[in-house]
């Protein structure tokens, strides 16, 4: 930005989010992760889905286009993200083998060990499920920096499991975005016992669909367990479960009822899903958790309303992510 325009004009202009060139929350681009706290990422992948709605990887485009918008302070926490760390937009995953999942996973794996190495923190944006698998090979687990070789935490929103080991591949993907809850934790990246799951609806398509979950040691929260038992007695659950172990928050935007996030892939309409205020309170439970970082998948701009609205509440929780981060490292 031209150095002409002074303070006040720029405070508009940058929280104009149809104004020049977009990046993620307005932040520069930053391809040296060793000069940044936390490393914002686009995920371009849809292959791991494995079903005619492979559009998810339009999703980081369509956050870099409307997040200018919501790079704001964070009110509760009373803190301003971007002054207190130093936050970048790495741009996106190279994915030359676009079609290929198992060689993407590992084409993401290569790119978040750099950093890990350097020590910041990923915040990313997919893209279907899978991008998970390949960002935690990377940074949890053995000679991982971020969680000091230990294995990481899930808090994992969604509507569903992504552990449906009774089906070999999806479509084709084996380290699918309907997988990788399960072989994270089989390859001892992912400690299940301190993980929780939580937001599952509607009605699966066998009856062990959910069992996967149990038997590796998830505790899972469907949304009805949490209508029953309140918003208090699930954020100690949540809390207790997760202790003091590196905890990554990954967000599937199916967990949202389809009235607040339309745009998404495998939407569950039978049964009402999260609300806003909901999410952003049991977001906000693990404040003060040594965060490793966290991404927001499922986002599907082309069956999004003309409004951006799923786009906007993906943005919404990326910023939560991040000011859960920033808070934690200004609080030290």
């Amino acid at each position: 930005m031209s150095e002409e325009i002074n303070a006040d004009d720029r405070m508009m202009l940058e929280s104009l989010y149809w104004w020049d060139i977009p990046t993620l929350f307005r932040c520069p681009i930053e391809r040296d992760p060793s000069a940044l706290d936390i490393a914002l990422v686009g995920v371009p992948h849809s292959t791991g889905n494995g079903t005619t709605e492979r559009d998810q990887h339009l999703g980081p485009r369509a956050v870099r286009d409307i997040s200018a918008l919501a790079r704001r302070v964070h009110t509760e926490f009373q803190i301003d993200p971007w002054k207190s760390c130093r936050i970048g937009d790495m741009g996106d995953v190279p994915l030359p083998e676009a079609n290929d999942n198992e060689r993407c996973i590992e084409r993401m794996t290569d790119f978040y060990r750099a950093i890990d190495s350097a020590g910041a923190r990923p915040v990313s944006i997919g893209g279907d499920h899978a991008i998970t698998g390949g960002i935690i090979q990377a940074i949890a687990g053995e000679g991982a920096r971020l969680t000091g070789g230990r294995k990481a935490a899930f808090l994992h929103f969604d509507a569903h499991t992504d552990a449906f080991e009774q089906i070999p591949h999806f479509l084709g993907a084996k380290k699918s975005a309907a997988h990788w809850a399960a072989y994270l934790v089989r390859s001892g990246l992912i400690d299940a016992s301190r993980s929780v799951q939580i937001g599952m609806r509607g009605n699966p398509r066998t009856l062990d669909w959910w069992k996967t979950s149990s038997d590796l040691g998830y505790e899972v929260v469907p949304i009805k367990r949490y209508r029953e038992l309140g918003p208090e007695k699930t954020i100690q659950l949540i809390n207790t479960r997760i202790g003091d172990a590196p905890l990554y928050i990954t967000f599937d935007l199916d967990c949202m009822d389809p009235t607040v996030c339309p745009g998404v892939a495998n939407l569950e309409c039978g049964i009402q899903g999260f609300q806003v205020d909901e999410v952003m309170q049991l977001l906000r439970c693990v404040r003060g958790k040594n965060i490793i970082g966290g991404d927001v998948v499922c986002l599907m701009p082309t069956k999004d309303h003309p409004n951006k609205q799923t786009a906007h509440f993906a943005a919404a929780v990326m910023f939560e992510i991040l000011s859960l981060i920033a808070d934690n490292s200004q609080s030290k």
